[in-house]
């Protein structure tokens, strides 16, 4: 079995030996970059299980990196930012990385995420031993082992954690999730504050399904308890 191989993007190099050291500690074999256009290339031409990204960086900044890799990879993406604001998470959130840390950072926290979105996808990549159920609300289908979304016969592209949220939500109609209880079911790990992530989750995820302009209202707020599936 080959080792897990990670990359991490960052134009400061102390950032990027720091970060390599902890990891290779865990075991994992890092790949250093300076700038996202050879991140890029890194990932179409090397195995790569997990991306720790930059968002200022030369050449091609963090986000335009996750815009071009999620094109064709499901891989797990951390954000690793001294960007604090919520506008840079959420943008960061919507294109498709699946965590946001801001520096000064842990190394520590920063293993542990890792290590728990390693563990999340290499379970949701294992050979599956039995089918789950398809699920069929209206016009709505969803369909676990393609994890795929159809809406009245168009295809919905989600991300791998929108996708997870409405499965999670849409298996359990009318039971109610706290944001919690959602944050730690999808991403695997202890609740890290992590409310906001999920909400932001939950709002791209409404925008296509189209609650906005259709008349169906998949996801229902409870107010200060969580979410349910209105299927």
């Amino acid at each position: 079995m080959r080792d897990i191989s990670i990359l991490i993007a960052d134009d400061e190099e102390e950032i990027a030996n720091l970060i390599a050291i902890h990891l290779e500690k865990e075991g994992y074999h890092v790949v250093k970059v300076l700038d996202g256009q050879e991140a890029v290339r890194v990932v179409e031409t090397q195995s790569i299980d997990l991306l720790i990204l930059d968002i200022m960086m030369p050449k091609l900044d963090g986000y335009e990196v996750t815009r071009r890799i999620r094109e064709k990879h499901n891989m797990p993406i951390i954000f690793l930012s001294a960007k604090t604001s919520d506008f840079d998470k959420v943008q960061g959130l919507v294109i498709g990385a699946d965590d946001y840390m801001t520096k000064p950072f842990t190394p520590i926290e920063l293993v542990a995420r890792v290590n728990a979105h390693l563990r999340r996808f290499m379970k949701l990549n294992q050979p599956k031993t039995e089918n789950k159920t398809c699920l069929e609300y209206g016009g709505l289908v969803i369909s676990p082992d393609q994890r795929t979304v159809t809406q009245y016969g168009v295809s919905i592209e989600l991300t791998p954690k929108e996708f997870d949220i409405l499965y999670l939500l849409a298996s359990h109609p009318k039971k109610v999730f706290s944001v919690e209880n959602i944050f730690q079911q999808v991403w695997g790990e202890a609740y890290f504050e992590s409310g906001n992530t999920v909400m932001v989750h939950i709002r791209t995820l409404r925008k296509k399904l189209e609650e906005d302009i259709r008349k169906d209202k998949w996801i229902k707020t409870v107010w200060g308890v969580g979410y349910s599936f209105n299927g």
